[in-house]
């Protein structure tokens, strides 16, 4: 019996190479995500030199914000066929392209066009592959793995936001997306080019096991195709469940800095509120996913998404700065858990087989909320003076998605026809 071909087989490093993948992930969604939840560091800066309202200007991230995850079937299907690596890279010479054309705009809507379309085609054609490529090199600590990509994210809100405040006041707010283009294509262009979804290439198998090695499941490396996932209750349940916390998610990302200038925060006080978001989503990705490794990620998620729904209702009653910063740390410990669990789920319900398409669909009903909630919501808050009534709407629509997630069937004892 001839020996086994080794050639097509790419040298291995003495670390596991899904941990670096995981950092070029990191890397990808530190640059998209940071840059991206920036937007509130300029929106007092747009909003003088364009005269813009509150609801006009929520607009900007409304577009780009929409297309991170309306954007993610289609990238992830082009993930799933041509390698994450290219679609990820793709994504950050976009977003790169509409930040340098932000810095020239002359008007509104040249900014709904680059910093709107140009940041959400980038994020949404690098988001998707990037989460996706992490879940085949993992099983057992899927959750933790996942959890410590996508705190690029939460790296990313924690440290830009307060940087992009900075260069605004320092150098202006066309300088500044000049010099978000470039960090943008330095960090998550060269994360892009890392990203690699196959361990099978390296004759490896999830957590760094040999290939074909007992106790791996049969949907670790295969799995089911993208018709079969899309006609599952999990399918059903989750996408319905991701569309209905996607209100109260975004809407503290536009509208929390002005509701901070409202109480009479600085506006690089207000900005900085944006970064303890950052710092709870670190956290959040961390302990949440090691936690839903040990406790069942079902149930936690289950934890994770009522949690947001009462954390919501505490915004509504925050009358002080201080409350406020109380609620964007627990908000993003909340959130953080919540992103790291929903591709945790899609990969132990489904395999890794059609994981890019599976998990875009997933999030594709983010998508509407991105779309609808923060314009609503500023325009809300133009007729009526007070952000009181988008936030309640948005806490009813978390405590819904509850429902969805206690539904949800054990991944371990379900089965497609079952």
């Amino acid at each position: 019996m001839p020996a086994p071909a080794r050639s097509r087989l790419i040298p291995t490093l003495p670390i596991f190479h899904g941990w670096i993948v995981v950092g070029a992930a990191f890397a990808v969604m530190f640059a998209g995500f940071g840059v991206g939840y920036s937007f509130g560091a300029f929106f007092t800066a747009l909003e003088r030199e364009f005269a813009a309202r509150r609801g006009d200007l929520s607009i900007v991230f409304a577009i780009s914000g929409s297309l991170y995850f309306g954007l993610g079937l289609a990238s992830g299907a082009a993930a799933d066929r041509w390698g994450p690596r290219r679609v990820a890279f793709l994504g950050m010479a976009i977003m790169t392209a509409g930040l340098a054309l932000a810095s020239r705009a002359d008007a509104l809507w040249q900014i709904y066009l680059a910093a709107g379309l140009g940041v959400g085609i980038g994020v949404g054609f690098s988001y998707v592959p990037s989460v996706g490529a992490v879940q085949p090199w993992f099983v057992r600590r899927r959750a933790f793995a996942t959890g410590i990509a996508i705190a690029g994210i939460g790296a990313g809100t924690l440290v830009i936001p307060p940087v992009a405040a900075w260069l605004v006041g320092a150098i202006g707010w066309r300088d500044s997306y000049l010099v978000l283009a470039a960090g943008t294509l330095l960090v998550g262009g060269t994360g892009a080019l890392l990203l690699d979804s196959r361990p099978q290439r390296r004759g490896l198998a999830p957590d760094g096991l040999p290939a074909a090695s007992p106790g791996i499941g049969p949907r670790a490396m295969s799995g089911l195709d993208f018709r079969a996932a899309a006609r599952s209750r999990p399918f059903r349940l989750m996408a319905i469940a991701t569309f209905l916390t996607s209100f109260g998610i975004f809407v503290p990302f536009v509208h929390l800095a002005p509701a901070a200038i409202d109480l009479g925060a600085s506006e690089r006080a207000a900005a900085s509120l944006l970064g303890l978001i950052g710092a709870g989503s670190i956290l959040g990705r961390f302990v949440i996913g090691s936690a839903a490794d040990r406790l069942g990620r079902r149930r936690v998620l289950i934890a994770v998404v009522a949690g947001q729904a009462a954390l919501l209702v505490f915004w509504m009653a925050a009358g002080q700065l201080w409350m406020l910063a109380v609620f964007a740390v627990a908000f993003g410990l909340s959130y953080g858990g919540y992103v790291a669990l929903v591709p945790t789920l899609c990969a132990d319900f489904f395999g890794a087989r059609a994981i890019g398409a599976i998990m875009g669909a997933v999030f594709s009903g983010v998508a509407v909320g991105c779309l609808l909630g923060p314009p609503l919501a500023g325009f809300a808050f133009d007729r009526l003076g007070s952000y009181t009534w988008p936030i309640g709407a948005c806490a009813l629509l978390s405590a819904l998605a509850v429902v969805a997630s206690i539904r949800l069937p054990d991944p371990e004892g379900w089965r497609a026809d079952g």
